[in-house]
């Protein structure tokens, strides 16, 4: 990625921030398409440079709390290299550190709106492992898609459980939240499928 691209993305007094963390940990960072099961990823292989997404669309305030959560997966993928999954959880305390350390320098009214600045602080004390989890803070971010307006679409924690809803042209019922998932019954072939917690469905 080139110097400046996060200038299109992220809040402008963040840019310098966003470049310097790209600078500083080493992985390759690409604007992924629209996706409708994860706001962004982090993956890594043997024998090549960890690889950060961020999907192009969302909002500058969102884009910039996905793309320090995925730095912070890269941070702890470094610190703690060696170490088996079962020692070092995804989302776990170790995770949950360094994106608070991440989180820690934009978080200020010059950055985010007092609507997103406060949910966003109460989220960081203990970080989930998408910001869908947290329903007060999904909203206030929300508020800034230009591309949900009018959409007929709400993410899916939003509905109350036995709903029915369309999600990729197949309609459910809605389960049981199990974390940041959901537990929803498809009505066609009766089969339980889980569906993260922030995705956008339409209500039937």
């Amino acid at each position: 990625m080139k110097n400046g691209s996060f200038g299109l993305h992220v809040p402008s007094r963040a840019i310098a921030y966003c470049e310097e963390l790209y600078q500083l940990h080493k992985f390759d960072f690409f604007l992924s398409r629209p996706r409708r099961t994860r706001l962004g990823d982090f993956t890594v292989r043997p024998g090549f440079i960890p690889r950060i997404t961020v999907n192009v669309n969302l909002n500058p305030y969102n884009f910039l709390i996905t793309y320090l959560h995925e730095v912070a997966h890269c941070v702890v993928h470094y610190k703690y290299k060696g170490r088996s999954r079962r020692q070092i959880a995804p989302h776990g305390a170790e995770w949950k550190h360094e994106f608070r350390v991440l989180l820690l320098p934009v978080m200020n009214e010059s950055i985010f709106p007092e609507d997103v600045l406060v949910p966003l602080l109460r989220y960081s004390q203990n970080p989930a492992a998408s910001t869908g989890g947290d329903q007060i803070l999904f909203n206030a971010l929300r508020k800034y898609d230009d591309q949900h307006a009018d959409t007929g679409r709400i993410a899916l924690f939003q509905l109350n459980e036995g709903s029915s809803f369309v999600f990729q042209n197949r309609t459910f019922t809605r389960g049981t939240l199990r974390r940041t998932r959901v537990l929803c019954t498809d009505k066609a072939s009766q089969r339980l499928y889980t569906i993260p917690a922030h995705a956008l469905v339409e209500a039937c």
